[in-house]
């Protein structure tokens, strides 16, 4: 197969799609990989580390995808991107299709075939190929909000640990998943006092099983929220419904009940946020201000940490794309059932049930 790596250019994203080793696999398995130029600088991976490993450098974007027959990426394609897409061409990339109609309506009109990481699923049932960047993600929001808790940024000027005679912040999580709990380890490992709620108690007793004494659980209902808002200076959303739209956990009058200079970090807004005031922002502006709350709500936050990130993600990507590559999608998709939950759109029909019902368009069960 012929295997195509284009630079990402989405604003500030530095990951790549595959690495100079995860090149060499495909290669050595009899695959042509050809790499745009400078794809990888931004995580670490000159050009030479790619012709080291047996692809080929193409001076444009254009060319690539002229090129591939699958196209593997890290974040969707953006506008730029939509008219180099052919029919029948294979893209293997994020995509969260549930939250942007434009993406979703261009993918249709492509004809394309896309395989969406944040969908496939392993034996176990989880999200293998998601798992990594929420991981980064979770721990990466709590970062970002401690930095934009600080007064010249922006926050009520309140340090996430305290000190000793000053209590520390109070950082409410909301959502129990990957995320959170990798939030709620660095919130609490820099000395926050720290809630984390779930709305499924198997995961709360986990959690309050396995988690460090300044984190406590709590069940997840719009009175609880409110019962903790207004003595919480970082609230961090990481709720998920798998290829679905978020839940809006924090309704706009919700935010008279914060403390004036809190914030909120969005994971969710992939998903179309888990606030109600959120949008989707970048890493050139990665904040904003509603109420006198200030939201933070980056699109794509692992890729501010790409010498991490793009590791942690294809080392899970590419055992999938040596399958896709070795078997053809169809086959592949056959003979792994949690690969075939990954197709979201194959040409112009959806076959993702969450992404049809988000934008009231035709579903085609992917057997079809």
């Amino acid at each position: 197969m012929i295997i195509g790596v284009p630079k990402e250019i989405k604003n500030n994203e530095n990951r790549v799609g595959a690495t100079p080793a995860g090149v060499k696999e495909l290669v050595a398995h009899g695959h042509t990989v050809y790499v745009q130029h400078t794809a990888g600088i931004g995580s670490g991976f000159a050009d030479d580390d790619y012709i080291a490993a047996g692809a080929t450098i193409l001076p444009t974007i254009e060319d690539v995808y002229a090129k591939a027959e699958m196209i593997i990426k890290v974040k969707e394609p953006i506008k730029p991107e939509y008219k180099l897409i052919r029919p029948g061409q294979l893209l293997f990339t994020y995509f969260h299709f549930a939250c942007d109609r434009a993406l979703t309506d261009a993918m249709l009109d492509s004809r394309a075939t896309c395989i969406a990481y944040e969908t496939v699923r392993d034996r176990q049932g989880t999200l293998p190929l998601l798992i990594p960047m929420s991981e980064v993600a979770g721990r990466m929001s709590v970062q970002e909000g401690a930095r934009f808790l600080e007064k010249p940024q922006g926050g009520k000027g309140i340090l996430l640990g305290g000190v000793p005679g000053v209590k520390p912040a109070r950082v409410l999580i909301l959502g129990g998943g990957v995320v959170g709990r990798n939030a709620a380890l660095m919130a609490a490992g820099l000395g926050a006092d720290v809630t984390i709620t779930d709305i499924s108690l198997p995961t709360l007793r986990h959690l309050a099983e396995v988690m460090p004494r300044n984190v406590k659980t709590l069940f997840s209902s719009r009175h609880n929220i409110e019962q903790e808002l207004p003595v919480t200076d970082l609230v961090i959303g990481s709720v998920l419904i798998p290829g679905a739209k978020a839940p809006k956990l924090i309704t706009r009058d919700m935010l008279d009940l914060l403390p004036k200079g809190s914030v909120m970090v969005d994971v969710a807004i992939d998903q179309g946020g888990c606030f109600e005031t959120s949008h989707p922002t970048s890493h050139s502006e990665p904040i904003y201000e509603v109420d006198g709350i200030v939201h933070y709500a980056v699109a794509n936050i692992p890729g501010a940490v790409p010498f991490t990130s793009t590791l942690a993600l294809t080392n899970a990507t590419l055992p999938y794309a040596l399958r896709l590559a070795d078997m053809g999608w169809i086959e592949a998709c056959k003979a792994d059932a949690g690969l075939a939950d990954g197709v979201n759109i194959v040409d112009g029909k959806i076959t993702f049930r969450a992404v049809a019902e988000a934008f009231d368009l035709p579903y085609t069960p992917l057997h079809l």
